[in-house]
């Protein structure tokens, strides 16, 4: 375990929040269950059948795990069948339809839970697709006030002896959520992305927005979108040290950056990585991931309300873990 994600969770610990699990029958998240709880990083109430999930996995104790069955109409579920009716009812959701999705709809069963404040927070994703996961975060929980895009990150824990290691983890966004940002959508990501640095990494954020062009280098209506974006966030949040446009050799590497973008306080040493695009930015991760050997936590989900994140279909336990922690952290405003 990197020194990082070892302090992550001791963070997560001190707080000793209650998280969601809602895919309890998965065997990767039934783990997690058992580590998170086991190592008292926390609570977990997990969404499944207490019976089928037990004789599923005989070998884990489940101590500190709360089971919760929404298919088999327990306590709660008459409790957030109303609440989710009353949150889209304007949207022509009828009673009938709200508990027919709380009983059958693991996702929206937990993400009512946190709406209600049984939960601190919901991770999801293990089998639920992204799409799945966001559309119940979107119509139960929604946007913090003030954000107009909601968008998320994955937190990227280097290799040890990593040549470009200018913070413990990086922050790459958007990743997950915003196909093709506008540039009034990519300036809320660097805002987003500034503020997750700060949260989970506890770094001071040095955001590079990224493009196939630095500094005028090339002229492309795609480019042109970044240095747009670049101009409001500098107008907006005067706060925020970030630069753009960058390649990622510019961004990373500081032999490059003073050559190609002399006098940046960013490039050579940036720590968050803006993409342009869902394309770029999905791209982007899985190359680190696969051929850097960073370890990918996340999505996690930027903007929401309440915590609510996401998981990649080919996680692990590991990484169930760390997504549930960082979503303790996320709870804590």
């Amino acid at each position: 375990m990197s020194e990082f994600l070892d302090h992550l969770l001791q963070r997560a610990a001190k707080l000793q929040k209650t998280i969601a699990l809602a895919e309890g029958t998965d065997p990767r998240v039934a783990e997690a269950a058992e580590i998170f709880t086991r190592e008292k990083i926390g609570k977990i109430v997990l969404i499944g059948n207490e019976a089928e999930i037990r004789a599923k996995f005989p070998d884990y104790k489940f101590a500190n795990v709360t089971f919760r069955d929404p298919g088999a109409n327990d306590k709660y579920v008459e409790k957030y069948a109303k609440k989710l009716y009353e949150l889209r009812k304007e949207k022509g959701m009828t009673e009938e339809v709200a508990l027919r999705t709380i009983k059958g709809n693991n996702m929206f069963y937990a993400c009512t839970a946190l709406k209600c404040g049984d939960v601190d927070g919901v991770v999801g994703g293990a089998v639920f697709s992204s799409a799945d996961v966001s559309r119940a975060a979107f119509q139960v929980i929604k946007a913090a006030p003030g954000i107009k895009s909601v968008s998320s990150c994955f937190v990227m824990i280097p290799p040890e002896h990593f040549e470009y290691a200018h913070a413990p983890a990086f922050i790459f966004a958007d990743c997950a959520v915003i196909p093709y940002p506008t540039v009034e959508q990519l300036s809320d990501i660097v805002q987003a992305a500034y503020f997750s640095a700060k949260q989970i990494v506890e770094v001071e954020p040095k955001i590079a927005m990224l493009s196939f062009s630095t500094k005028g280098s090339a002229q492309h209506e795609s480019v042109e979108k970044v240095r747009q974006a670049y101009a409001l966030v500098k107008a907006a949040h005067p706060y925020i040290d970030v630069d753009g446009e960058l390649q990622l050799d510019a961004a990373i590497c500081e032999e490059i950056g003073d050559r190609k973008a002399p006098g940046s306080s960013v490039a050579g040493k940036a720590n968050v990585l803006v993409f342009p695009n869902l394309d770029a930015g999905n791209i982007g991760y899985k190359l680190a991931q696969r051929f850097g050997h960073c370890m990918a936590v996340g999505p996690i989900m930027q903007g929401l309300a309440l915590p609510v994140n996401d998981l990649s279909r080919g996680c692990v336990a590991e990484d169930i873990v760390a997504v549930a922690a960082i979503t303790a952290l996320q709870s804590v405003k």
